[in-house]
């Protein structure tokens, strides 16, 4: 029977073999996962011997990952803002860089117990959305999603975070058929140009879906469609927060400023680059 280290040095290199940009980190995790440890533990406890079923299990899960299935997607979970959200193929993964988006509009909260209402424009996970609900405990938000399926992620992740008495979700194509008036609309909509998507790492080309990818020819589709919803829905004074890719802050700008939206902010992310851009609808 082989060891636990056996067991992890063979997977680290047949990770690293498959491309995984931290083959032995994936090994580790996977088999913390199949034996119900730590990570620490995994890698100090190496001599003892492997279990038939976490073996067996390890396998399948490392084949998995080895096919360039996101290690969240396999886990069923993702850390995003010091919680945890269930993810699945329905879902984007939820990234670091995302994270700049939540910091913002906090930084934008005057007063962090005021009763203020959200809309998350493709909630997908409901990361950004229900991390926004955690930091602000008076406030009420609506996740908007094209996915059902993506919606039944979203609405699991609110129940599981006790968030969900404050949060709903509904069906729907950006702000098609919403009325109301939102001190915070938010978005991390799809921005990637079409042609650019098949040379995507693997992890996101061939597990993500693609209508959370694709933002059309020039990777703006989605602002086009939910800047004027997004006027339309805001209160007066209102907050505009949209996560946006590398280079495009002077187009989304642009879109932006001819829709009315003034007092533009840019925000970077941990790499520097621009990622957020926060606006306001005029008094």
């Amino acid at each position: 029977m082989s060891s636990i280290g056996d067991n992890l040095r063979a997977a680290t290199a047949q990770l690293r073999a498959a491309g995984c940009d931290s083959p032995r980190l994936d090994a580790v995790l996977l088999l913390a996962e199949c034996l119900g440890w730590s990570a620490d533990r995994v890698r100090i406890d190496g001599d003892q011997a492997m279990p038939p079923a976490a073996a067996a299990r390890f396998a399948t899960l490392l084949a998995a990952r080895a096919a360039r299935q996101p290690m969240a997607q396999i886990l069923g979970r993702r850390e995003f803002w010091s919680l945890e959200f269930r993810v699945s193929p329905a879902v984007l993964d939820p990234r670091p860089d995302s994270e700049t988006l939540v910091a913002a509009v906090l930084e934008q909260c005057a007063e962090r117990g005021a009763k203020l209402r959200l809309l998350d424009f493709g909630t997908g996970s409901g990361c950004l959305l229900l991390s926004l609900l955690h930091e602000l405990p008076q406030a009420e938000g609506l996740g908007i999603d094209r996915s059902e399926a993506a919606l039944l992620v979203a609405r699991d992740n609110a129940e599981r975070l006790g968030l969900a008495e404050r949060a709903g979700f509904k069906h729907g194509d950006w702000g098609q058929g919403l009325a109301g008036s939102f001190d915070i609309v938010l978005s991390n909509p799809p921005y990637i140009e079409s042609a650019a998507i098949a040379g995507l790492a693997p992890e996101v080309a061939a597990h993500e879906p693609l209508g959370a990818l694709d933002g059309g020819q020039d990777g703006l589709d989605a602002y086009r469609r939910l800047i004027p919803d997004a006027w339309r829905l805001l209160a007066n004074n209102g907050l505009l927060a949209l996560e946006i890719g590398q280079g495009q802050q002077a187009a989304v700008a642009g879109l932006l400023a001819a829709a009315g939206f003034a007092g533009l902010v840019e925000k970077p992310d941990l790499g520097g680059i621009i990622r957020v851009l926060l606006a306001r609808k005029p008094a």
